[in-house]
Order: C-alpha cells, then sequence, then structure tokens
C-alpha cells in the first residue's frame, strides 16, 4: 500500500533546506505520496507556544547557530548561518509552490520547494522578491504563468488552508512530516519517518 506523507514546512526554515533533499530522496525509496504543504509558523507559534528567533533566549539562540554549522558540515550542505534575507516574509513563496503543487503536481511542488529553500540559505537571495521567484520557476522548469496564479485571493487561500491543515494536525514547528495521523518533527526524525514509510 502506498503511503501519504503531509509535508509541513516553512520556506525560509534552515531546518527545511537541511532536511529536504534527504527527505524528497526517502520518500521517492519508499515510493510514498507527498503533499507539499507550506505553511505560515507566523500564525502557528501563537497557539503552540514558539517563539519567533529574534524572541527567543540568548543561549537557545546561540546554540541554534551551532546546530546549524554542525547538520551543515555533516550534510554537506552550504549553509550561510546569516543570510542576507533572513528573517523574510514566506508568504510570496509559499503561495507559489501551493499553486505549483496543485497545478504541476508533488514532484514538481518539491524540486521548486528545494530551489526556494536553497535561494535562501545558499544563495543569498530574496524569496520574498518577486523576480527572485521569476528566475526559480524558469530554474525549475517551471510556467512564468504560476507567479501571477500565486499572487490571487484563491493562492492565499489554498495556502491558509495548508497552514490551517498543519495546526489540525498538530504542527509546531518546521519541518514536520504526518503519516497517518503521526508526527514527526524535526529533519533530525527522518530516520523515523523512513522507518514509518517502509513499515
Amino acid at each position: 500500500m502506498r503511503r501519504q506523507v503531509d509535508y509541513f514546512f516553512a520556506t525560509m526554515s534552515p531546518w527545511a533546506y537541511l532536511g529536504h533533499a534527504r527527505f524528497v530522496r526517502l520518500a521517492a525509496n519508499a515510493g510514498a505520496e507527498v503533499r507539499v504543504r507550506p505553511m505560515d509558523l507566523g500564525k502557528i507559534f501563537p497557539l503552540s507556544g514558539g517563539l519567533p528567533l529574534a524572541k527567543r533566549a540568548p543561549q537557545r539562540q546561540a546554540y541554534r547557530l551551532v546546530e546549524l554549522r554542525r547538520f551543515s558540515e555533516w550534510l554537506q550542505l552550504p549553509l550561510n548561518l546569516q543570510p542576507r534575507y533572513f528573517p523574510v516574509a514566506g508568504d510570496p513563496s509559499a503561495r507559489l509552490i501551493s499553486v505549483v503543487a496543485e497545478r504541476d503536481g508533488s514532484a514538481a511542488a518539491l524540486h521548486l520547494s528545494g530551489a526556494v529553500l536553497a535561494a535562501v540559505w545558499a544563495h543569498e537571495q530574496d524569496i520574498a522578491d518577486p523576480a527572485t521567484l521569476a528566475a526559480l520557476l524558469q530554474q525549475t522548469g517551471l510556467s512564468a504563468e504560476r507567479l501571477a496564479q500565486s499572487q490571487t485571493d484563491a493562492a492565499q487561500a489554498l495556502a491558509d488552508a495548508h497552514t490551517q491543515g498543519a495546526i489540525d494536525a498538530g504542527v509546531f514547528g518546521a519541518p514536520s512530516y504526518v503519516i497517518e495521523g503521526e508526527l514527526f518533527w524535526g529533519q533530525d526524525r527522518l530516520d523515523f519517518v523512513e522507518r514509518r514509510l517502509l513499515a
């Protein structure tokens, strides 16, 4: 039986960036169906007790940088610990990925998501800038029309539905993976995700 995974992430999350390629590979190897669900953590944190980075205790902020460096080195992924465009508004890219998922399918949306995440953390690009998003569509071989389609009320409603889906599933951080109602939080839980998909 083909398992389904709801993949909830924030498009500016470094942890989603670090886990994205591994998740895509393991989901493909398991033959799983991925439902791509970019979400707005700004709407989730007030409900879950989470805090924006700038409001976290200094110790937590410092340790976050240590862990990001550790994972970046271990995974051999380039990562700017303090990228030029962070924090950055996630709504434009979340709407775009949502539209691509709806119109072009999961594989295309996953490909674009990886490009968006890398744009922030590896390439110093502003994912809130329409010009950046247009370039990423071209880079991933997707229709330029998707950008205009992502700037509609319908696209915002779709993105809002993904955030509400995350709230309903008990998601409180990014990335999160939900398999048949079971929640796995964090790219450092991908081993458990893989075992669940292969069970």
